[in-house]
């Protein structure tokens, strides 16, 4: 496996660890909280662990080889993130339901993705878990024979 490769896919697996970590923890349904949202209502903590995150997710972005759209889509989002935990109380709550990390490291994840493919333990998860005919709907859902 090539260098570029290998780190493409080291920053995959990283952001997926801090995307659980930061964002779905909990989750229910199509929401989740994390330690981002948790953190959120620490004052001074919640910044310093959005900013903290976020900067892991350029950095490994950066060690990635993202695409810099993909780079600057993420530092939006990681903004987005951090500006609401600045404001007291209803900034908080915002945070605590704003997945900004949870976005970022999907937008990396799905950048290596196309370049490079998906890691492979990842790969052979997402085989395995595929219907024998290989058919699926949108949602996931096996389509009927």
């Amino acid at each position: 496996m090539d260098m570029q490769r290998h780190h493409a896919h080291k920053a995959w697996r990283a952001a997926d660890r801090i995307r659980r970590l930061s964002d779905r923890l909990i989750g229910i349904g199509p929401f989740g909280i994390g330690l981002d949202g948790v953190l959120a209502w620490v004052p001074g903590v919640g910044p310093f662990y959005s900013v903290a995150a976020g900067g892991l997710l350029l950095f490994f972005g950066l060690r990635g080889g993202a695409n810099p759209a993909t780079l600057a889509k993420m530092a939006a989002f990681l903004a987005a993130d951090t500006a609401t935990s600045a404001v007291p109380v209803v900034g908080w709550a915002a945070d605590t339901f704003f997945p900004g990390h949870l976005m970022a490291a999907g937008a990396l994840q799905k950048d290596i993705e196309a370049r490079h493919g998906l890691p492979a333990e990842v790969a052979a998860l997402r085989r395995k878990k595929r219907p024998p005919n290989g058919r699926v709907r949108k949602r996931g859902l096996p389509l009927k024979a």
